[in-house]
């Protein structure tokens, strides 16, 4: 019984520890994949580095039946400061979609306060989820990807931002249509 026992016991951590590293391996292909919207949406200086580095929290919790990922990207690794991103999640058919809705650039003081340079935008509330994010996200390890892997990413994901045009409204709506 005791043999039982223990082979239960390793083949529950094996399992274990095999979906942690699934679920890590998930978080950098969704960081890369997320850096790479970055990047073509114009948030990213990728033409400048050989290399980025990028922390991210996944948070399924702050909006009902979303996911969000909030990436942080630091221009310097050895530095606390950065810009952080936050980026909703869905997954349409066999495609990954990335909505980036906000954006704003921080600094850290050696206390771990955050201050924005910029404000980001939205409230209070939006502004203390960044800061509770960017506190969560320094104290992973970091990410470090290449440049070039940022550049290239496969048809299955999709990017859209805050920042790109919006359809203009049609000219004759709400009018009624003449006979």
């Amino acid at each position: 019984m005791r043999t039982f026992v223990m082979k239960l016991a390793l083949l529950t951590t094996a399992i274990c520890l095999s979906y942690a590293a699934h679920a890590q391996d998930d978080g950098v292909m969704l960081v890369q994949q997320a850096a790479h919207c970055l990047a073509a949406k114009g948030f990213l200086p990728h033409a400048d580095y050989k290399e980025l580095t990028f922390g991210y929290l996944l948070d399924e919790k702050s909006y009902p039946d979303k996911k969000l990922l909030y990436v942080v990207n630091y221009p310097n690794s050895s530095r606390p400061n950065g810009f952080v991103f936050t980026i909703f999640l869905t997954k349409p058919d066999s495609r990954q979609d990335f909505d980036i809705q906000n954006n704003a650039r921080f600094t850290r003081a050696k206390d771990g306060r955050v201050s924005f340079v910029a404000p980001p935008l939205g409230g209070t509330w939006t502004r203390d989820h960044l800061v509770f994010a960017i506190k969560q996200i320094g104290k992973q390890p970091r990410l470090t990807i290449p440049a070039k892997d940022v550049l290239t990413i496969g048809s299955s994901v999709g990017c859209e931002a805050y920042t790109d045009p919006q359809p203009k409204p049609n000219a004759n709506y709400g009018s009624s249509p003449s006979s």
